[in-house]
């Protein structure tokens, strides 16, 4: 078990983290070489020992930003408390800037809308109302900018766009729901610590981005449900006000569901009185309108109703629009 906990590491310092964190590559390296270490960590189950999993339980236990002698000091000292936060915990990756690919597909949809998320997490993506969104060109040349109603926001959204820009609108969002296994509470400052602590160290502006994100979700709680969205989906859309116009979204949520139920639900939501907005790997459904070449597609897919849309970074950091399909449409 210890060599599985030894490769799993051993793999990720090499090929997942050089580039995005030298800190999580520094700790993964270490405990690739440290016996005691893999020791510990196969103390916790397979499906929870991702290292980007493991660091931010320690992290949002309380470890610095050290190196590696510190960190595993600190891992040895608290292994029960560790192995079984672990045991509790699933990566939970709540990152708004995934609106900034979001909304042209947003603004197709007139309003008011009753926003509905898969997968919600704390919420984060449920205010694309409440964030300032900035799009560059690949030369950093400012394209477009939109605030809301009463002003720049504190969540600055800033995505590359490349190719032809579409009109876009801040959305009217009237009622705002999610559902998760385990949903978060932006006013708890244990959750608060969590997610952050899912930020890798040297994401430039990103934990930033998510502390402001959580503040406003903090001062105007979402609905949040704890459960199965395929169980649950149906009575939380019946909560939807009426003459809002329900708007389903699953960004970056499906890719973590087994496939046949992560078909089941799709199903599910298509059978609602409801637009469904998605952002996924290519390959990962088989419902895109019109096909898509899974090898030959940059990024993953956003999609209305599964009509593509545009091609995006899975995180929103870029995005490029596909469709000569206007934002006035609907």
């Amino acid at each position: 078990m210890t060599d599985a906990v030894r490769l799993r590491y051993r793999r990720f310092a090499e090929e997942e983290a050089p580039g995005r964190s030298d800190l999580y590559v520094d700790w993964a390296s270490g405990v690739a070489d440290d016996d005691e270490m893999q020791r510990v960590l196969a103390r916790i189950p397979e499906n929870r020992r991702q290292p980007p999993l493991v660091f931010a339980v320690t992290r949002m236990l309380g470890v610095g930003l050290g190196g590696y002698d510190a960190w595993r000091a600190f891992v040895l000292a608290r292994a029960d408390e560790i192995v079984r936060e672990c045991g509790d915990r699933r990566l939970q990756t709540n990152e708004p800037l995934r609106l900034a690919a979001l909304l042209p597909v947003l603004s197709e949809i007139d309003g008011p809308i009753a926003l509905l998320e898969v997968g919600a997490s704390a919420g984060l993506c449920l205010y694309p109302d409440r964030y300032s969104y900035r799009f560059v060109g690949s030369d950093g040349r400012m394209r477009a900018a939109l605030d809301p109603a009463d002003g720049p926001s504190t969540v600055v959204l800033q995505s590359r766009v490349d190719g032809p820009l579409p009109a876009m609108r801040m959305p009217d969002i009237a009622w705002r729901a999610g559902i998760d296994l385990a949903p978060l509470d932006a006013r708890d400052d244990r959750d608060r610590r969590w997610l952050q602590g899912l930020v890798w160290p040297g994401e430039e502006g990103r934990e930033q981005r998510v502390r402001a994100a959580l503040d406003i979700a903090a001062s105007d709680p979402p609905r949040l449900v704890a459960g199965d969205a395929i169980e649950g989906i149906d009575a939380l859309a019946a909560e939807a006000p009426r003459g809002a116009a329900l708007v389903i979204t699953t960004p970056g949520v499906l890719v973590h569901i087994p496939r046949e139920t992560r078909t089941a639900l799709v199903e599910r939501i298509r059978r609602l009185d409801a637009r469904w907005v998605t952002i996924d790997p290519p390959a990962l459904l088989d419902v895109w309108q019109p096909p898509v070449v899974a090898e030959e597609w940059p990024g993953f897919v956003v999609a209305l109703d599964g009509h593509v849309r545009a091609a995006a970074d899975p995180l929103g950091r870029w995005w490029e629009w596909r469709t000569g399909v206007g934002a006035s449409a609907t």
